[in-house]
C-alpha cells in the first residue's frame, strides 16, 4: 500500500526522532536523568526526541496543535483545528535499563477531544526492530507494507494477554489490590499474561495478532491514541472498563477481537465483585 501524505509525515518525523534514541540506547549511564515523579523518569533522550517531532510535524502541518507528554499542550491556530498527540519515548523505564522494548507514538486528531474530536491517523514506530505500525480512519492497519489483522482466537484459554502493572507512585494500595484481583482472574482463565512496558507497542502487537487482548488502567492519551486507532482498523474492539467508548478520556482500556474484548470485560467485572 502506498502511504498517504499524512502517514508519510508521521513516518518521517518518527524515523528522524528514532535516530537519536537508537544512538543513545545502551549508553544509559551517560544520559542525564532527572526525576519526573516517583519511579517515573525523563531523560535527555525523551526531550530531544520530542523537540525533533515538534519541529518536523510543525514544518509539515503549520498551525496544528500538540498534546505532548513532556511539553504539555499547544493549542491549534484555530480553536477547532487538528492536533498531534505524541509520545516521543513510550517505555522510558525500559530504555533507561537497556531493554529494547520502547516506541515512538504519533496520532492526529481532527479537533479537540472536548469538541468531539476523532483520531484520524496514527503511527507507532519500534526503532529497534524497524517496525512501523500505522493506520488511517477507514483505511485499515498496516505493519510496514503488510496489512495486519487482530488474531482470530475465540477461547480465552488459548489467549495471550498483555497488561500494564501499577508501580510505586502509580495508584494507592487500594488500586494495587484491585489490579491484583484482576490479574488473578485473567491468570486463571488465559494461557498467559505479558507485561512488556510500552502500551503503544502492546496495542500495535495486538493489532498484528501477536497478543489476543490487552487491559490497563490510568494511561494518558499520548500512550494510547495511535494504538487505539491501529487496533480498531485491524478489526479489534477497544473500550474502557465499563464497555464505553470514552477510553481516550478515561485512560482505562480493554482491547481485543470481539470475543476477547467481551471475555476480558467479563473477567475484569467479576474481579471487582469479589
Amino acid at each position: 500500500m502506498a502511504q498517504s501524505a499524512l502517514i508519510n509525515v508521521i513516518w518521517r518525523a518518527a524515523e528522524r526522532a528514532a535516530r537519536g534514541l537508537i544512538r543513545d540506547f545502551g549508553e544509559v549511564e551517560n544520559l542525564q536523568v532527572s526525576r519526573k515523579g516517583v519511579a517515573d523518569f525523563v531523560s535527555n533522550a525523551d526531550t530531544d526526541a520530542e523537540k525533533i517531532l515538534v519541529a518536523e510535524l510543525s514544518k509539515a502541518r503549520p498551525g496544528w496543535g500538540f498534546i505532548m507528554e513532556e511539553g504539555g499542550v499547544i493549542a491549534p491556530a484555530e480553536s477547532d483545528g487538528p492536533s498531534w498527540i505524541i509520545d516521543p519515548l513510550d517505555g522510558t523505564t525500559n530504555y533507561l535499563h537497556g531493554i529494547p522494548q520502547f516506541s515512538i507514538s504519533i496520532a492526529a486528531i481532527d479537533k479537540p477531544l472536548k469538541q468531539g474530536g476523532k483520531i484520524i491517523a496514527g503511527g507507532v514506530l519500534d526503532p529497534m526492530r524497524n517496525e512501523f505500525f500505522f493506520a488511517e480512519a477507514g483505511k485499515g492497519a498496516f505493519l510496514n507494507d503488510r496489512r495486519i489483522r487482530v488474531a482470530g482466537r475465540k477461547q480465552m484459554g488459548d489467549a495471550l494477554i498483555a497488561t500494564g502493572i501499577p508501580f510505586m507512585g502509580r495508584g494507592d494500595q487500594q488500586d494495587h489490590d484491585k489490579y491484583l484481583n484482576e490479574l488473578r482472574a485473567v491468570m486463571a482463565a488465559s494461557s498467559g499474561i505479558r507485561r512488556l512496558g510500552s502500551a503503544a507497542l502492546d496495542l500495535a502487537w495486538l493489532a498484528a495478532g501477536r497478543f489476543d487482548g490487552f487491559w490497563e488502567h490510568g494511561l494518558e492519551i499520548w500512550d494510547i491514541a495511535a494504538g487505539v486507532l491501529i487496533v480498531r482498523e485491524a478489526g479489534g474492539m477497544v473500550s474502557d472498563h465499563q464497555a464505553r467508548s470514552k477510553v481516550l478520556e478515561s485512560g482505562n482500556i480493554v482491547a481485543g477481537n470481539s470475543s476477547m474484548h467481551s471475555g476480558l470485560l467479563k473477567l475484569l467485572k467479576s474481579s471487582r465483585e469479589k
